[in-house]
């Protein structure tokens, strides 16, 4: 029993003096001792941030034209391809010309035959003026045959008139395109009489280069684009990005603005132009509109993940050269996609914390890891199959995981 009690005693007091060093700071919280925090950091640097102002638009052709025969007849031949690029002043289809070379034919032997009379109406106006003066005939009986010369002179006007009309119905036999643009699909087949009243039409032309896009905004904007319209030396840059929001499409200018508001969505509507050479933009092809309006200058830039809030307002976290991250209160003066451009509160050159920020407090020292390189964009196939998606930082590495269910203890 004495042994056994000696035993007890001296084991109590080894175990009382090692554990009396980590109750000693067992009572701090992140960042006791020598642990750190593993974080993802970037580097402020110094630049320009564009303002942009986002609206959604429909891709609206400068020109649509629905051709039609002028004339009436069968259509004999057809030029053009369907979906062809053509020029202004291409042949497009032909009709029969033959009815109207008749026309022209005898309006021609018309004017022959009213010429000829005109001339023997002349001829005999010359003798009856002779035998007026030496008093054979009346007055009357020489106005009579000066009106008659008159008469003919009318007729062969007529005439003349009935050739040119004979000659623009040949012309018009031959249709030609009345814009550039591109073919749509064939309305009417070769073989068919078509008429000048045929609402359908023969096809239609789309001019696609240049091409327009039509695109709203909110009606609180109006000052600020109505100023930088009217007021700038140069026009103002406009891009179209697809249905996602994410690829640039083409790259335009703001042609002006429309001249009222819609009183039931409070938007009003622009108009931009696009040179379109590579066909990109299709007509009524629905985009995403971004209007520059003005540029930032100066500021210092960071990726938008950095930006926290809080009662104090919006601050970052920056790691100072000992790596200890200390809080700091920023002015943002422009967000841009994923960057901010700040005006006070950050210098270029300082770090700051972009992931991990749930574990920091002012104090706090970290382990600085730079940010991964962006993922490439997947490159989408006719499958349905759905892309992948790039794993999270705490999913790469296990140090970023928060503690808890199922996750790893620092």
């Amino acid at each position: 029993m004495g042994g056994y009690w000696y035993y007890r005693a001296s084991h109590s007091k080894e175990a009382g003096t090692t554990a009396a060093p980590i109750a000693k700071g067992g009572g701090r919280g992140p960042g006791a001792g020598n642990f750190t925090i593993p974080v993802v950091v970037a580097t402020a640097t110094k630049g320009d941030l564009p303002v942009y102002l986002n609206g959604l638009g429909t891709v609206t052709p400068l020109s649509t034209v629905t051709v039609r025969s002028r004339v009436d007849g069968q259509l004999i031949n057809v030029a053009f391809k369907e979906g062809q690029f053509v020029k202004q002043g291409d042949v497009l289809a032909q009709i029969d010309a033959r009815p109207f070379q008749v026309q022209l034919e005898q309006a021609e032997g018309q004017l022959a035959k009213d010429t000829a009379q005109r001339q023997d109406a002349e001829a005999n106006l010359e003798r009856f003026r002779l035998l007026f003066k030496e008093g054979v005939i009346p007055k009357q009986q020489l106005d009579t045959q000066a009106a008659s010369v008159g008469q003919f002179d009318g007729a062969i006007k007529s005439d003349q008139a009935q050739i040119n009309n004979a000659k623009l119905q040949l012309t018009y036999s031959r249709i030609t395109a009345p814009i550039s643009g591109r073919v749509g699909l064939r309305l009417v087949d070769p073989g068919n009489i078509v008429h000048a009243t045929d609402a359908n039409g023969l096809l239609i032309i789309t001019q696609i280069q240049p091409i327009a896009v039509v695109f709203t905004l909110p009606q609180d904007q109006l000052p600020q684009v109505f100023d930088k319209l009217h007021k700038g030396s140069s026009p103002l840059t406009v891009e179209a990005y697809d249905r996602d929001n994410t690829s640039k499409i083409a790259t335009g200018k703001l042609l002006t603005i429309d001249n009222q508001i819609d009183v039931t969505t409070g938007t009003y509507k622009l108009k931009a132009e696009f040179s379109n050479e590579d066909s990109s933009l299709f007509p009524n092809q629905f985009v995403n509109t971004h209007l520059l309006v003005d540029t930032k200058r100066n500021l210092s830039l960071v990726p938008l993940a950095a930006l926290q809030r809080g009662p104090q307002g919006a601050y970052v976290y920056v790691v100072g050269s000992d790596n200890t991250v200390k809080i700091q209160t920023v002015t943002v003066a422009q967000t841009t996609g994923g960057t901010i451009g700040v005006s006070d509160g950050l210098q270029p050159g300082e770090v700051v914390v972009t992931d991990g920020q749930d574990k920091l407090q002012d104090g706090t020292k970290v382990t600085p890891n730079p940010a991964p390189p962006a993922p490439e964009a997947p490159r989408y196939s006719n499958s349905s199959s759905p892309a992948r998606v790039p794993p999270s930082p705490a999913a790469a590495n296990p140090a970023h995981a928060k503690p808890g269910r199922g996750g790893a203890k620092p």
